[in-house]
């Protein structure tokens, strides 16, 4: 008889943030002693959203962290849409400022693409403004994503050289699912990018020898989906009632991926768990991103960071 085949190695993304962070934080130490220049990123929040608090609070102490310069600007929820563009202007203007991320969700009467649309893309370290999107289309340095950043580094952590894999993203957002397909087209890899109206997307995703789960439904993509040893990057973070049943009477809560994580493990090769994975990799690529803008603001190549 056949061995079993063995579950599938659980790809640590948060020990890579934490080795990745330090990373930054030589890099970032080496460029302040040759150069006199400090990275420096500013966060601005608006209003009291309690995860947005979180967010932002390990955002800056992460960034201290990495000696880095961390500025945080917390506005009241009744700030207007043109005082927020306002300081968004300052921040493009200070000198000392190489990132600026305006953390999201925004309250409802700012529009959010106007807020994104007026930082500085060479500021714009979340890597959502449209002239990085069409830098990272055409192939030209710019400011990537978080997420799909440190899901390539991930990626090539484990695979090294990721020439000619086939590669199915289920999703086609413009913050994980499209720019995701573009790193990857630049790592030569074939991609095929699906989503809610492919047709036998089950099939599709078993051609993949890496598949990228960001959909946002909670376990959608089951263990038969998987080709067997495939690496599966999960980038789902979907909150769903507890398990136990006493639990989710009381209202208590758990975190799961896109992927039915325990078909999956007995399938896939390599996973990122849900949490634990990709998740960690945020902020991280955050500093990362913040570091690149400060070398590019002096015309300084920056050292390479996924090594």
């Amino acid at each position: 008889m056949s061995a079993e085949p063995a579950p599938a190695t659980l790809i640590d993304g948060k020990a890579f943030s934490v080795d990745l962070v330090d990373r930054v934080a030589a890099a970032a130490a080496r460029l302040e002693a040759s150069q006199g220049i400090k990275p420096g990123l500013a966060v601005v929040i608006v209003g009291e959203d309690p995860a947005s608090q979180i967010y932002v609070r390990n955002k800056g102490e992460t960034t201290l962290r990495a000696g880095m310069r961390s500025d945080t600007h917390r506005l009241d929820e009744t700030t207007t849409q043109d005082e927020l563009l306002a300081l968004i202007a300052r921040l493009n203007a200070d000198a000392g400022i190489h990132g600026v991320l305006v953390q999201l969700p925004l309250p409802k009467h700012i529009d959010s693409s106007v807020v994104l649309d007026a930082i500085d893309p060479d500021k714009d370290v979340d890597g959502f403004h449209v002239v990085n999107a069409g830098r990272l289309a055409v192939g030209l340095p710019g400011l990537v994503p978080c997420t799909p950043l440190g899901s390539l580094m991930l990626l090539k952590d484990q695979l090294g050289d990721l020439t000619g894999l086939n590669a199915v993203i289920v999703g086609r957002s413009n913050i994980v699912g499209k720019p995701m397909a573009q790193l990857l087209l630049g790592e030569s890899c074939t991609v095929t990018i699906a989503h809610s109206r492919t047709r036998d997307l089950p099939a599709l995703c078993r051609t993949a020898d890496i598949l990228v789960a960001a959909v946002g439904r909670p376990e959608m993509i089951k263990g038969d989906w998987i080709k067997p040893g495939a690496t599966v990057i999960d980038v789902g973070i979907n909150r769903v009632p507890s398990a136990d049943p006493v639990k989710a009477a009381e209202g208590k809560t758990r975190v799961v991926g896109d992927v039915a994580f325990k078909e999956a493990v007995e399938i896939a090769g390599r996973i990122t768990p849900v949490p634990g994975g990709v998740g960690p990799m945020t902020i991280a690529c955050l500093l990362a991103n913040t570091y690149s803008a400060a070398c590019r603001s002096i015309g300084v190549e920056p050292e390479p960071l996924d090594a």
